[in-house]
């Protein structure tokens, strides 16, 4: 079912370990990724992943690993995120539909993934393991993963806490680890691929990009209130109590900020920050209602093409800049 059109090919490790035409992700987005974008993804040539805690089951986990597959027959992977709960999630259970589901990629992103490589490895399941620091992507090397996605302080979600650029961070992490790595946070476009690779990178990973398409599952208001915004259009809550949150700066998310800077503790805020508001926030468009997460590269997101038509756009124009304008940098001594 793949509909890629463009001519210019980027083989990297990550193509080649994952099975994908192009050195491009979308991982796990809470609420987006869903069957129709991870779809689009895996037909475009990229490795696109489904959110695991978006389905409120195991159960409704395999049905929607179905219905992707009735919408494309190219690799997709599934988004397998640990938090801290007082009530986790059954993710034995999650971890078992997936294996039996034939997945053969999971994104893991929160706490360190374990036990979760020890089931999933020896069931022949590659891992992609997402992290924000350079200690913790070699953390995830020596537990098994395949690859490591490292986020950048410009990404959406959860930065970490010691504030390093994609810039920093990512030469940092490859000269460290063998496997491939994945470069995430302030990635939109053509140049962000083109100059990822360049600092080390074998991929890049797309989430805010991603969210301004087509095919992704929320309300036209919120993909035209990306495009309007800039760079400085987000905010960074919880960073009093260390769980820094990069989200769409509205009067929800900056009361947020307001009142843990006065000394709040998270109770007094959780009514402002409950996923649900999120939620509608995607479903009818009133960006207002609560918090939603976007990085700061939606100051680089300026339309609303579809999955395909962008990832042909920046893997075409990444091909230009490398074959034409540094090509052309390149000058050969007499």
């Amino acid at each position: 079912m793949s509909n890629t059109t463009t001519g210019s090919v980027l083989r990297t490790r990550f193509t080649e370990t994952f099975g994908v035409e192009h050195p491009i992700v979308q991982g796990g987005m809470q609420w987006v990724g869903r069957a129709e974008l991870v779809a689009a993804v895996a037909n475009a040539g990229a490795l696109g992943c489904l959110t695991m805690l978006t389905q409120p089951t195991p159960e409704a986990l395999v049905k929607e690993i179905a219905r992707t597959r009735d919408l494309t027959d190219q690799p997709f992977g599934v988004n397998f995120t640990i938090l801290p709960s007082i009530s986790p999630p059954p993710y034995a259970e999650y971890r078992d539909a997936i294996i039996e589901s034939g997945i053969t990629i999971v994104e893991t992103a929160g706490n360190a993934p374990t036990e979760h490589v020890e089931v999933f490895k020896p069931a022949g399941v590659k891992i992609i393991h997402k992290c924000t620091s350079v200690r913790h992507a070699i953390k995830a090397q020596t537990l098994g993963v395949d690859a490591v996605s490292i986020d950048g302080f410009e990404c959406a979600g959860h930065p970490g806490e010691d504030d390093v650029t994609g810039l920093v961070l990512i030469p940092l992490t490859t000269e460290r680890l063998d496997i491939p790595v994945i470069a995430s946070g302030g990635i939109a476009d053509a140049r962000g691929l083109v100059a990822a690779l360049a600092l080390g990178a074998d991929a890049v990973n797309m989430g805010t990009r991603f969210l301004c398409t087509v095919e992704s599952p929320v309300h036209q208001q919120v993909k035209e209130a990306i495009v309007a915004a800039s760079e400085l259009d987000t905010e960074l809550i919880f960073r009093p109590l260390r769980n820094t949150t990069r989200v769409a700066s509205n009067a929800v998310s900056r009361e947020v900020v307001a009142r843990l800077e006065e000394g709040a503790v998270f109770e007094d805020v959780r009514h402002l920050v409950a996923g649900t508001r999120g939620k509608q926030v995607y479903d009818v468009g009133d960006t207002e209602l609560g918090i939603w997460s976007v990085g700061q590269s939606q100051g680089l997101v300026h339309d609303i093409p579809t999955v395909g038509e962008l990832v042909d756009r920046i893997v075409g124009e990444a091909g230009d800049i490398i074959s034409g304008r540094l090509a052309a940098m390149t000058r050969t001594s007499l």
